[in-house]
């Protein structure tokens, strides 16, 4: 994986990891659920950083055949 795509994808991580943490904090203190569009955000982040990550393989399984 290049310098650039990991730095990326560290960049998302990080980004994602807040947020998540952010929900489980009002979870505790608020014995409540997440807001519903903050999950659907999470959700799509989590999906961008998979594609990301599979777009490298994808490549590299079709230069084998």
């Amino acid at each position: 994986m290049s310098a650039t795509k990991r730095e990326e994808v560290c960049s998302h991580l990080r980004y994602i990891r807040l947020e998540l943490r952010e929900m489980h904090q009002t979870l505790i203190k608020e014995d409540l659920l997440p807001d519903l569009n903050e999950a659907k955000e999470v959700l799509s982040q989590l999906d961008a950083l998979f594609d990301l990550l599979s777009e490298k393989k994808v490549k590299k399984i079709k230069s084998q055949f």
